[in-house]
């Protein structure tokens, strides 16, 4: 019998319709697999282009500046980034030298500050010549604090280059302030923050202190940090806030205080770090957007990050994201790095405190020669123990981690921990190879996890099988 041609498309809608809804329920899986997951990064590259300047130099020492490691040349290097400014732009020169500076740098737009091959500048350790007050951000919260090392804010076009070294001169700085009376107060910030009082009455500056980072462009457009050697710092290495076009090349940061991050984008758009190595007191990359309220109040995620060819050897984690990322950060890429001796080389975390997000995250070819904790760690319930009663879950979802090599865990290889009602969703696992493990893994509350070709103690492992 002939099936009249409205019964035929009727039936042929039906079952396209059945492999459609088949197919739509395989989607978040299938799609991670089949997408270039790296077609992203191309993208951001190609805005990320670094600023460039006028040839003109203004040697430091023209303006009165000596390298005798005694003579405090803030006067002379201000007087020459102001000569710079004014004409138009241009390097602000130290030349070979060890150039003491008892206070804060501050730069401006169009102003490369180039330490040259075989310079130093020191700075000095009392906290009160880091006065007056800044706009800054301590652990995710707005205030005005006292000044980082290096400071510029509102700048377009803003560098600092050169192989010479930028000595931060911390140790003392935090010996002389361990027993103060002016010390701390992290807490009492917290809680303005949370409260919502105005940034303008958050004032820590004469009897109050939180350490400053070292390095700080603040809402700057167009920036780079380049082939300088940073050490010794009281907070916070390299920390771009609510900065656009960044790029962070051929650094060394050798600083192993408390706290000492190497390199802290923190709601930052257009991010490149690449072929730095960082030796820290703390994470070598820790990507922030804001902590709490005050977070959720700026909003500005982080988002758009490469990370390539970064050699970590820090305290802590490799790379981290969060945990204030109240702000969200999404869109990060990172490849070809080695961690040596870390806690953790990928390490996602937040608390119910923070809520926020992490999301579209791709990384790939990383080497790893030890870790304490483990090599993939998603921390859901982060500094448990502080929590204040918050009630919005961090969402980790979307995230790519394949071609890594680790020779050692002393403790987990993977674990990935999520919330009852916010599993963490949406991770591949491939090509992973951890050469000893305490403990291969622990998952639980999970959403379309999956392995492949995950090898663990040296024999093949289902991420499917161990999920609780």
């Amino acid at each position: 019998m002939m099936m009249s041609v409205p019964s035929l498309l009727s039936r042929r809608t039906r079952r396209g319709a059945r492999l459609w809804c088949w197919m739509a329920a395989l989607l978040p899986l299938w799609a991670l697999a089949a997408v270039d997951d790296w077609a992203g990064r191309d993208e951001i590259l190609r805005r990320i282009v670094a600023p460039t300047f006028p040839a003109r130099d203004f040697p430091i020492t023209d303006f009165g500046a000596v390298g005798d490691d005694r003579t405090d040349n803030r006067a002379a290097i201000a007087a020459a980034i102001a000569a710079c400014t004014q004409a138009g732009g241009g390097r602000v020169v130290v030349p070979p030298g060890k150039f003491f500076c008892d206070g804060p740098i501050h730069l401006a737009s169009r102003v490369n500050f180039h330490v040259s091959e075989g310079a130093t500048v020191r700075f000095g350790t009392e906290p009160a010549k880091y006065l007056p007050v800044v706009l800054t951000r301590f652990e995710g919260t707005m205030l005005y604090g006292h000044s980082p090392r290096i400071y510029v804010r509102g700048a377009t076009d803003v560098a600092i280059t050169g192989r010479g070294t930028i000595d931060g001169n911390a140790r003392e700085t935090l010996a002389l302030m361990k027993d103060s009376k002016a010390r701390g107060g992290s807490g009492t910030l917290r809680k303005l923050g949370a409260e919502g009082v105005p940034v303008e009455q958050r004032i820590f500056g004469e009897g109050k202190w939180l350490r400053p980072s070292m390095v700080q462009p603040f809402d700057c457009t167009n920036v780079l940090i380049e082939d300088v050697t940073l050490r010794d710092s009281t907070f916070w290495v390299v920390h771009p806030v609510l900065c656009r076009n960044v790029t962070v090349r051929r650094v060394t940061v050798d600083s192993m205080n408390g706290n000492n991050d190497g390199c802290d984008p923190d709601s930052c758009v257009d991010v490149l770090i690449e072929q730095c190595t960082f030796r820290t007191g703390d994470d070598s990359i820790a990507i922030k957007s804001g902590r709490d309220q005050d977070g959720w109040r700026v909003g500005r995620p982080t988002e758009n990050v490469v990370i390539r060819g970064v050699t970590m050897g820090s305290r802590h984690s490799g790379l981290c994201i969060g945990s204030e990322m109240s702000g969200g950060v999404r869109n990060v890429y990172m490849e070809d790095c080695t961690a040596e001796s870390v806690s953790s080389a990928l390490y996602f975390k937040g608390n119910v405190d923070r809520g926020g997000f992490v999301e579209h995250v791709r990384a790939r070819r990383i080497t790893i020669q030890q870790v304490r904790d483990g090599v993939v760690r998603f921390d859901t319930t982060y500094r448990a123990q502080d929590l204040r009663g918050g009630t919005t879950a961090p969402k980790f979802r979307d995230f790519v981690i394949e071609d890594v090599t680790c020779a050692e865990s002393r403790s987990f290889g993977l674990s990935i921990e999520g919330l009852p009602g916010e599993p963490i969703r949406d991770v591949v696992l491939r090509r992973v190879t951890i050469a000893k493990a305490a403990t291969p893994a622990r998952i639980t509350e999970t959403d379309r996890v999956r392995s492949e070709a995950v090898m663990i103690n040296g024999a093949p492992w289902s991420l499917e099988a161990s999920v609780k």
